[in-house]
């Protein structure tokens, strides 16, 4: 193909769109499978079982679907799949997926993924993303749809960021963060409501502010998260609003628990 550059190498076996564009100094592994006019600029390893979409574009020096960090990984055909119009720029890495979840780390949809951002095994990761620079999710971690995280971040093994999170840069997070909840520190703490978020969403005036009062009651209360949304006259104001209930079951669920309140 005379849009591959003649010192890559395309293993026997990996499926290449013919609109797809590898630049220099890339390997492509034979069970990998690259969607129409996606871009590998230089420097490039794609290997295990890889499925990357359409109109995706890595830059230089990124690796994607290398084996896990994972002592117990014993070379298993685990999976990375990634979606489509993604941007993985320098060094990013994805690694596969392992026996003890699902067997794949996923990316979805519409993703920018800066500079040194590295996703571990069984990561999975939604639609409408942004990472910054140097953000590292450990194995298992779990981000939800139109995600953003400030640069440096650092999260913990099996942590969940809900839909719409916003967290601050530097921040460290050991606990699960509900959806469209504000987050920063180290340790992250709850900071807020990402009133922008919902608004670019669409939710109405009066959904957000119930929100903002569900998050502030909840801090006020002086009893824990979990406690507060079993009490029914704590919620009856509260029942008919979408994201709360949304919230509500994260809470419900969490294994690890929320993330605390601003100190």
């Amino acid at each position: 193909m005379s849009n591959i550059h003649p010192s890559s190498i395309v293993e026997a076996g990996a499926k290449i769109h013919e609109t797809v564009k590898i630049g220099p100094f890339c390997i492509i592994g034979a069970n990998v499978e690259i969607g129409a006019n996606t871009v590998l600029h230089s420097h490039i390893v794609v290997d295990g079982h890889t499925t990357i979409g359409e109109n995706n574009k890595f830059f230089q020096g990124c690796s994607i679907g290398a084996p896990p960090q994972d002592n117990g990984y014993k070379g298993e055909p685990t999976r990375t799949v990634i979606g489509n119009n993604n941007t993985f720029r320098e060094y990013c890495s994805i690694h596969r997926g392992t026996l003890k979840e699902n067997l794949v780390t996923q990316i979805g949809d519409n993703c920018l993924f800066m500079a040194y951002v590295h996703a571990g095994h069984d990561v999975v990761v939604g639609n409408n993303c942004t990472i910054a620079n140097s953000t590292n999710f450990a194995g298992h971690v779990k981000i939800g749809d139109r995600v953003i995280i400030g640069g440096g971040t650092q999260i913990q093994q099996f942590v969940s960021l809900g839909r719409g999170a916003y967290i601050g840069g530097a921040s460290a997070l050991d606990r699960d963060i509900p959806s469209f909840c504000t987050a920063m520190g180290n340790r992250a703490y709850l900071k807020g409501i990402n009133i922008i978020g919902m608004k670019r969403q669409g939710y109405t005036k009066q959904e957000i502010s119930e929100v903002v009062d569900f998050l502030r009651t909840m801090e006020t209360s002086n009893i824990s998260p979990r406690s507060f949304i079993d009490h029914a006259e704590f919620m009856a104001e509260f029942k008919d609003n979408r994201v709360i209930q949304e919230m509500s079951d994260q809470i419900r669920k969490t294994e690890i628990g929320i993330a605390p309140f601003n100190p």
